[in-house]
């Protein structure tokens, strides 16, 4: 593919930027007793809101500030995913926007520790933040108690993608020739059917959004072509040819 003259490559974060789940990694590692409890209540729990009660729960058993940036610091992330962006970046022409259900410290914090801190444009996210005392204050992007989403293809209720890919795109005001989006999970499907024939998905392979893809993509309009990839080194292939 000739590199176009304006680009954006949208990224989900866990699996898709990252070789892990942040949200599940952090309590594997310091608390697995509290992990085996998020994996037990996740279908009554709205998962944010459950990853926030973890976080205390942590907080209160004593895991400190420092234990989870470590933690986050030395969670799987593939060294051509790293070159990947920067090679890209450094060719210029091309914006880089997050899209993600993790929160806004633990992607945060893996991209200092990668060097990637100055990558995106934007990272769209959970907000979270570290209170005085060190505990990880988290909370949904849209506001349980405010106006709701609109989204009708299964967006969970703390962000629709789809929406927020929309909003960047008028916040911008940019037209981008080529638009590429890197994700794994179910919940990459609603923005990726509001992508362009032009346009390229970049669906990681034995996941939700490959799921998905198979069983409503024609019948929900997906326009977009599909390019699937399994490892890191492939996506390193694949954006040398941007």
């Amino acid at each position: 593919m000739s590199a176009p003259k304006k680009q954006l490559v949208v990224f989900d974060f866990d699996w898709s930027m990252a070789d892990q789940d942040t949200d599940r990694w952090i309590f594997e590692v310091l608390a697995p007793d509290l992990r085996r409890k998020m994996k037990t209540l996740k279908d009554e729990v709205q998962w944010t809101d459950l990853v926030a009660q973890s976080l205390r729960e942590a907080y209160a058993r004593g895991i400190t500030r420092e234990q989870i940036i470590h933690t986050l610091e030395i969670m799987p992330y593939h060294p051509a995913m790293v070159r990947a962006v920067t090679n890209l970046k450094k060719r210029g022409e091309t914006t880089f926007l997050c899209l993600s259900n993790a929160n806004s410290v633990f992607i945060s914090t893996i991209l200092k520790s990668k060097g990637l801190e100055d990558l995106f444009d934007e990272i769209i996210t959970n907000p979270a933040e570290w209170d005085p005392s060190g505990l990880l204050k988290l909370r949904r992007r849209v506001d349980p108690e405010g106006p709701q989403h609109s989204c009708k293809v299964g967006c969970s209720p703390n962000m629709c993608k789809g929406e927020e890919l929309e909003a960047f795109l008028a916040r911008k005001g940019v037209e981008y020739d080529h638009i590429a989006y890197v994700g794994d999970g179910s919940n990459d499907f609603c923005p990726i059917l509001r992508l362009r024939a032009q346009d390229t998905n970049f669906c990681r392979t034995g996941r939700g959004l490959q799921k998905r893809i198979e069983k409503e993509g024609e019948k929900e309009g997906l326009k977009c072509k599909v390019d699937y990839w399994g490892g890191a080194w492939e996506i390193e292939e694949k954006f040398n040819k941007l």
